[in-house]
């Protein structure tokens, strides 16, 4: 099987790469104003490139090293030392396991996007993500997936954190940080304005949809009938919670819109992500029926109650999905609860000190939000000197 579980991980981070590119870009760029929607693509390409580099240079040892204190893996690994195409991880070529892992931390800064667009500064948005992903996101990954004190036999003891594709490496690390970065920027001056193009924003969340097979499928490193499980409830929470979200707000509105409907499909992908190599068919279902009402109740809660501009919902969508799910893992007997809310709780507190230094400091540097008349012009022209329509709205 060593032949398949190297093909089908290679199609697997084709698949996750193809999240970003183009699937969250198109997303998050059809729920903007027509003026910032290729700062959004800007944003999410340019992310996907540093990214790369970065974890070549210092994320993928940082998070995979060998490193023995249970707090990050060390240097050792640095720009792939040591690393050939003889090496192995597994069953898997050690690179290709490097390249599938990048692809994670290309779209969990990416993931904050949503939180900032139309207010910030291109400068800020690639220190401030380079940095997050270095300082935040690796190490995370080490505790959990690269064997460190969050893993079996950590601190939590002998049962660690159950997650299988990232409801807390992922997921939670990327609401909170968009959490902590809409609430530390301030809303956007006019948020009146409904998405340019909703016809991107489904054709993006589709991407995403399929993507997603790679991103939970790809997470049992094999070509087995666990990944065929992963993929399979993967797609039936996706249905459900999209279900669920429109008949919610039919409900509750009287209409059930496009827009509604494909971000229900990213609740139910989101919740479904820590507990897809654990639970089956009927918890999948459970899991996103459940998770298309509760994350539609978090978006309310964040703008209408709690009036925090995350704009594209990614605390309320990711954040509480993560979390949602990586409880779900306990719910259906698959974990500890003590791991899994301590889990949450550590990374949590973790995520939210470094994402609120990091903002501070890389505000220092490069400045943080646009001026009003930047902000009024659009970022499209503003900050990368280009228009993607010949419209003025």
């Amino acid at each position: 099987m060593v032949g398949a579980d190297t093909a089908w991980i290679i199609v697997a981070t084709a698949l996750v790469l193809f999240m970003t590119l183009p699937g969250l870009a198109l997303f998050y760029g059809g729920l903007v104003r027509s003026r910032n929607v290729l700062s959004v693509f800007m944003h999410c390409y340019a992310i996907a490139c540093l990214m790369s580099v970065l974890w070549l240079a210092f994320g993928y040892s940082i998070a995979f090293g060998p490193g023995d204190s249970g707090l990050w893996g060390g240097l050792g690994k640095m720009f792939l030392i040591g690393v050939t195409a003889d090496s192995v991880s597994g069953t898997l070529p050690e690179v290709l396991f490097f390249a599938f892992q990048m692809t994670f931390a290309i779209i969990t800064p990416a993931l904050i996007v949503g939180a900032y667009v139309e207010r910030i500064s291109f400068g800020f948005v690639m220190l401030f993500s380079g940095l997050w992903m270095l300082l935040c996101y690796a190490p995370v990954v080490h505790w959990i997936w690269g064997g460190g004190i969050l893993a079996d036999g950590g601190i939590l003891g002998a049962t660690g954190a159950r997650d299988f594709a990232g409801g807390i490496v992922v997921h939670e690390t990327a609401g909170l940080a968009a959490l902590v970065i809409a609430v530390m920027l301030g809303a956007r001056r006019d948020r009146s304005k409904p998405p340019h193009n909703p016809g991107f924003v489904m054709i993006g969340a589709a991407m995403l949809w399929v993507g997603w097979f790679g991103f939970n499928g790809g997470s049992q490193l094999a070509a087995d009938g666990g990944a065929a499980m992963a993929l399979t409830v993967t797609h039936i929470s996706a249905a459900t919670a999209s279900l669920t979200w429109a008949l919610w707000e039919k409900l509750k509105y009287g209409k059930a819109s496009l827009v509604g409907i494909v971000t229900g499909t990213i609740a139910g992908l989101a919740s479904i992500t820590p507990a897809s190599g654990f639970v089956g068919p009927v918890a999948a279902l459970i899991i996103g029926g459940v998770a298309g009402i509760l994350c539609q109740e978090a978006v309310n809660l964040v703008r209408n109650r709690l009036h925090i501009d995350d704009t594209l919902d990614v605390f309320a969508v990711h954040g509480v999905g993560g979390i949602f799910g990586t409880l779900m893992i306990a719910v259906f007997g698959q974990g500890a609860w003590a791991s899994q809310l301590g889990a949450l709780a550590i990374v949590g507190v973790f995520t939210v000190v470094v994402t609120f230094v990091l903002v501070k400091l890389c505000a220092l540097v490069v400045g943080f939000r646009v001026d009003a008349e930047t902000e009024t012009s659009g970022l499209d022209i503003t900050q990368h000197g280009e228009r993607a329509y010949d419209l003025t709205t």
